[in-house]
């Protein structure tokens, strides 16, 4: 294959959810008629196809701007250096699993509008997931984080765009649990969603970063930080991933009636079964493991819920008629 041979990629993304807006491939005539921005950052890749370089963290973001506001209409999306910027079609996915999850409890009839609560444990700055839910299903969300800055771009991003004020709130968490100081008196959370920190400390993180971006061929990973890949907040925590999810899953039982679907995301399957013992220990009514992929990433969700077969019909009766 010759330089100016354009490689042949599949028409649409099959592995993401069949509801799934991003299955099909990125159209950047279409994304740059929508959002000028992104036309400085768009070329003819080797293999003649037009792309961004997906180690600029400046065209990634300037991308999601662009897939916020053409598919979403979000006409005004920013984030502070430094902060992590997602994938949007890995955080659509989670969603509209979880759409079918509730949905699965109500006669495959997805609950849709502003009565159905979502709690998005650690929002970032980014407030994707939120947005997505909301534009998608016309969800209410709560977006919780324990960093100030967060939190302030995130509510920024609220105030900058009318169709999502009042339907999404932010709160800061004080302190370092994950639920108290979150859920208040007598509020009812249909399911909570989380991406959780995937490391255990800083160093694991940075290696993490740099052993992805050399299998993807990047040619800068040895001079990589990063940047470009979220705050430590947003990457590590103490214990890494199976440590956080142990503590949400011990928290949960305390908010056992005050949500539907309690749910995360586990990024490594060698935790399924320390997560599954600790699920059976707080004696939880279901568990439920969605598998998920976006590329070669191998993910799944796992959510779990409390509440019996009628405690759920009476449920669906108060929150989703």
């Amino acid at each position: 294959m010759t330089q100016k041979q354009s490689k042949i990629f599949p028409s649409e993304k099959t592995e993401l959810h069949s509801r799934n807006k991003h299955r099909v491939r990125y159209d950047f005539p279409q994304l740059i008629k929508s959002y000028k921005e992104l036309a400085a950052f768009v070329s003819v890749n080797k293999f003649g196809n037009q792309s961004i370089d997906f180690f600029n963290p400046e065209a990634v973001k300037k991308l999601n701007a662009a897939l916020l506001k053409y598919f979403y209409n979000i006409q005004n999306w920013d984030i502070p250096k430094n902060y992590l910027i997602p994938p949007i079609p890995g955080r659509a996915d989670y969603i509209h699993y979880m759409a079918d999850l509730l949905g699965s409890s109500n006669n495959n009839i997805i609950p849709r509008g502003k009565n159905i609560l979502a709690l998005d444990i650690g929002v970032g700055a980014n407030c994707v997931y939120p947005i997505i839910g909301t534009k998608e299903y016309g969800w209410s969300f709560v977006g919780s984080d324990i960093d100030k800055i967060a939190i302030n771009s995130s509510i920024n991003i609220i105030n900058s765009n009318p169709s999502l004020k009042n339907t999404i709130e932010c709160r800061f968490q004080k302190s370092s649990t994950i639920f108290k100081g979150i859920i208040k008196l007598n509020e009812f959370f249909d399911l909570t969603i989380c991406n959780p920190p995937f490391h255990s400390s800083l160093e694991e993180a940075m290696e993490g970063t740099q052993r992805k971006l050399k299998n993807l061929g990047s040619k800068k990973f040895k001079n990589v930080t990063l940047n470009f890949g979220g705050q430590n907040k947003e990457l590590w925590c103490e214990g890494g991933e199976k440590a956080f999810i142990k503590k949400m899953i011990e928290e949960s039982d305390f908010y056992s009636s005050s949500c539907y679907w309690f749910s995360t995301l586990v990024s490594k399957s060698s935790h399924l079964s320390d997560i599954y013992k600790e699920l059976k220990k707080v004696n939880v009514f279901d568990v439920r493991t969605i598998d998920m992929a976006q590329g070669q990433k191998i993910s799944r969700i796992v959510a779990w819920t409390f509440l019996d077969k009628n405690q759920q019909k009476e449920w669906q009766k108060k929150h989703w008629k």
